[in-house]
């Protein structure tokens, strides 16, 4: 196995395993009944204490993006919109597999975040009998309140998940190292082979005599 492969393969595990990681959290605020196994979950709204007043637990649902930010696009388009950003961000880590460790984290991170909220919009109304495919609603649990600290407009810090997390730590990564992000023609180099390839008529021709002699 080459090392690129080996290489691809690692970042795509990690993406796979913070995936599951954020959807075991998810799970366990919002509950769950499964082949047999109950878990009640919290109750929408509860708040449990982990540091003081600045780290809490609280069990919400958001329609919207990252950090319950709500559009009025339409869910069904928010949603579908996700599906195509999580497959494109999928084939462009394989595409960049050769590049600079820190953007490939970025992205990976970037990717999981994406798939992680992606889950709980498509499937999570079907699975729980709360809305249809695609109308689902994304589960958040981490608040961080820093009193006496205001910022646009916020006097608290939106809610958020594990993969709201994903995504903002693979932004600040690719914001960081922004000079090492490959560009477009690396991505996707043009074939020139076709073009030294290319032999007119006359060349075969006099190939095709030369082998005949």
């Amino acid at each position: 196995m080459s090392k690129d492969t080996n290489k691809i393969k690692y970042f795509y595990i990690s993406a796979a395993l913070l995936i599951f990681f954020d959807q075991a959290t998810k799970l366990y605020f919002k509950g769950f009944n499964f082949l047999g196994i109950t878990h009640e979950g919290y109750r929408y709204g509860e708040q449990v204490p982990v540091i003081g007043d600045i780290l809490l637990w609280t069990y919400i649902e958001n329609p919207g993006m990252a950090f319950g930010i709500e559009f009025g696009w339409g869910k069904i388009f928010l949603s579908l919109f996700s599906v195509i950003a999580g497959i494109a961000l999928g084939f462009l880590i394989y595409k960049i597999r050769n590049n600079d460790k820190f953007v490939l984290s970025g992205f990976t991170l970037i990717f999981a975040g994406a798939v992680g909220n992606l889950i709980d919009r498509v499937f999570y109304g079907v699975i729980f009998g709360e809305a249809p495919l695609f109308y689902g609603k994304v589960v958040d649990f981490i608040q961080v309140d820093i009193p006496d600290i205001a910022f646009l407009g916020w006097t608290h810090f939106p809610v958020f998940n594990i993969a709201d997390s994903c995504v903002t730590v693979g932004v600040s990564l690719l914001i960081i190292f922004h000079n090492r992000l490959p560009e477009w023609h690396d991505i996707f180099p043009k074939n020139t082979d076709n073009e030294h390839a290319v032999i007119s008529d006359d060349e075969i021709i006099s190939n095709t005599e030369k082998k005949s002699e």
